[in-house]
């Protein structure tokens, strides 16, 4: 794995330093957009609106658009001031119950792990938040943007969860909340006894993305089949064709060139000639 950020976990008198790797990847099939006919890779390109014109990364900035049609262009330093004094100190700004924080805050999760010279501190953290059955609430910037976090421990490893700030959370507004349900104490009785009886020990190593099984299994089907497109075959076709041209351009110039050059010579000595024959009448006239 590759670090994806490095600094300190800073509380009172500690800073603990850590680096953070991403602890969840998507396992998905690779699929590109292609023109059906014949396979070719669909690449998008960035125009500019205004002038229709492709523009470069290089150029390619963020901006801020506002009702009236202005852009408000942002810069690099312009981020860069934005930020804190240091970009490498995960501040802890307190502790909670970890049953008070609701998952759906949860946007994504790093392993925190210790330099060598941190493993002490480190370690006594990870055993101080389990016993005490908190987490921490962090402040951290990553990818440049400063951003909520927890820190919570599993198998030993403290992880960051990094947080959804409380406006970036929606709030539900469906009519059925705003009705009396009626539930039978029977009803609910027996869902409740349903549940137990259906509980078990939670497992992921159970659950398989069929889907994807599926779609790997699709795809080798049509590898052995043979039913497959070749993308680069009409571009060597192509090429084939502008080759032969070429050739024959070539064959054609070098037909040409001895007529070309007996052409030249009859010209040369046809000027000689006449070149000649003004002497001979200026010796005579003289």
């Amino acid at each position: 794995m590759r670090a994806v950020w490095k600094g300190t976990i800073g509380f009172g008198t500690y800073a603990i330093p850590v680096k953070a790797y991403s602890a969840t990847e998507e396992r998905t099939v690779p699929l590109h957009q292609v023109h059906e006919p014949d396979g070719g890779r669909v690449r998008v390109k960035w125009v500019c609106e205004v002038d229709g014109a492709e523009v470069p990364a290089a150029e390619i900035a963020k901006g801020h658009p506002v009702p009236n049609g202005d852009v408000v262009l942002l810069t690099g330093r312009d981020f860069a001031s934005l930020l804190g004094p240091t970009t490498q100190s995960m501040d802890v700004v307190g502790f909670t119950p970890a049953e008070q924080v609701d998952p759906t805050y949860f946007a994504r999760t790093y392993y925190l792990e210790p330099e060598p010279s941190g493993t002490k501190p480190y370690v006594l953290l990870s055993e101080a938040l389990q016993q005490s059955g908190r987490i921490a609430i962090v402040k951290v910037t990553l990818r440049q943007r400063e951003t909520l976090g927890a820190l919570r421990v599993r198998d030993q490893v403290i992880l960051l969860e990094t947080m959804l700030w409380p406006d970036e959370v929606r709030r539900p507004d469906f009519p059925f909340l705003h009705e009396d349900v009626d539930l039978r104490r029977g009803e609910l009785r027996n869902a409740v006894s349903l549940i137990e009886d259906l509980t078990q020990d939670f497992d992921p190593g159970r659950y398989t993305d069929h889907y994807r099984e599926a779609l790997e299994a699709l795809i080798q089907a049509k590898l052995d089949g043979d039913d497959v497109l070749q993308p680069t075959a009409a571009e060597q076709a192509d090429g084939v064709t502008r080759l032969l041209a070429a050739l024959q351009q070539s064959a054609v110039e070098a037909d040409r060139a001895p007529v070309e050059k007996a052409k030249k010579a009859a010209d040369k000595a046809r000027q000689a000639r006449t070149r000649a024959k003004r002497a001979s009448s200026s010796a005579k006239t003289s």
